[in-house]
């Protein structure tokens, strides 16, 4: 039998270039060889957006069609929605009782983000809610509910994971073996920069190329793009390496076409407008297949709506089975 997969997305807004060689790239290659399911974790959205819902029901069905475009097939992949599953917050609260305050505080991908929050809302945390907090038990929760062997993650999210892995020791030294520790898969491809240069390209960053942007959104974006600064004159020698439209060249071109802009950029034989234009050439050739595929899941909403009642009811009942278990090992199953 296929070991059982669990990966997950909040819909806070379209998939972008980060995602895509992130985690989309790994999700195709993983759907052949396991049983998958992939949450659209709507629930934990709200933990960052509980005053704005209109945004995360949107975004349900835009993340969708977002992941269908890349590639992931319904045939292989579960979708379904978090909040459609009750038994993960059944398990949640079963949960939160074996996990300290003190323990989700030092968990060091929740401390970033509330360093993040603090730093934000210039407080001392006191906008951080019992929710965001207790996201990491949510977590075990969803992995634990489908009996999830393996999770995709990448290595910032490796803390939340050894957090789901005490959750599952310490409830099986209490209640008997039930539960399975789940293992990392991690992903091959490191984390994709900005267009900034920043270390990561986020929504709320605005240094993001989107799967769903346009031409003329593509264009405006490639033209911002950081180059190199001692570059001043288009015959001037620059250091590709640290020009930001030259990385996306290797992401989105044909490898020849990037040695040979390698070289010219190196020898002052070609100028940034030029390299720049190249570039929303062959970005726009990239995404013009996710482009196709995205437009025929706009056109057909109730396909979607399909694909997610059909698998969010597959999840269900894998989710009823495991929380009997649960149930049953706590002595609470009256």
């Amino acid at each position: 039998m296929k070991k059982t997969i669990l990966t997950g997305l909040r819909p806070t807004g379209n998939l972008h270039l980060g995602h895509l060689f992130g985690a989309g790239q790994n999700y195709i290659k993983l759907q052949d060889d396991y049983n998958f399911y992939l949450e659209i974790a709507d629930v934990q959205a709200l933990t960052d957006n509980f005053n704005n819902p209109e945004k995360v029901r949107k975004n349900v069905t835009e993340i969708t069609i977002d992941l269908l475009s890349i590639g992931l097939d319904p045939e292989k992949v579960n979708f379904f929605i978090q909040s459609k599953i009750p038994e993960i917050a059944e398990l949640t609260v079963f949960y939160s009782n074996l996990v300290t305050v003190a323990r989700l505080e030092r968990n060091p991908t929740v401390k970033t983000e509330i360093a993040q929050k603090k730093e934000l809302f210039g407080n001392d945390g006191e906008s951080i809610t019992y929710g965001f907090l207790g996201y990491p038990v949510s977590q075990a929760a969803d992995i634990t509910a489908f009996d999830g062997e393996v999770v995709p993650v990448g290595e910032d999210q490796l803390p939340l994971l050894e957090q789901c892995r005490e959750i599952v020791r310490k409830f099986n030294s209490i209640y008997g073996e039930t539960l399975k520790e789940p293992k990392a898969i991690l992903s091959e491809t490191k984390r994709v920069k900005g267009l900034d240069g920043n270390e990561k390209m986020g929504k709320s960053l605005g240094n993001a190329i989107f799967l769903n942007d346009n031409d003329e959104t593509i264009k405006k974006k490639v033209m911002s793009a950081i180059t190199d600064p001692a570059k001043i004159k288009k015959d001037d020698k620059a250091n590709p390496d640290i020009c930001m439209v030259y990385y996306y060249h290797k992401l989105v071109n044909k490898k020849e076409n990037n040695e040979k802009i390698c070289t010219e950029c190196k020898k002052g034989a070609r100028g940034c407008v030029q390299c720049k234009k190249e570039l929303i050439e062959a970005m726009n050739e990239f995404l013009n297949p996710i482009r196709q595929k995205r437009k025929y899941y706009e056109d057909h909403p109730e396909i979607v709506k399909e694909i997610l009642d059909n698998g969010t009811k597959k999840a269900k009942q894998r989710a009823e089975e495991q929380l009997k278990k649960v149930k049953k090992s706590m002595k609470i199953d009256y």
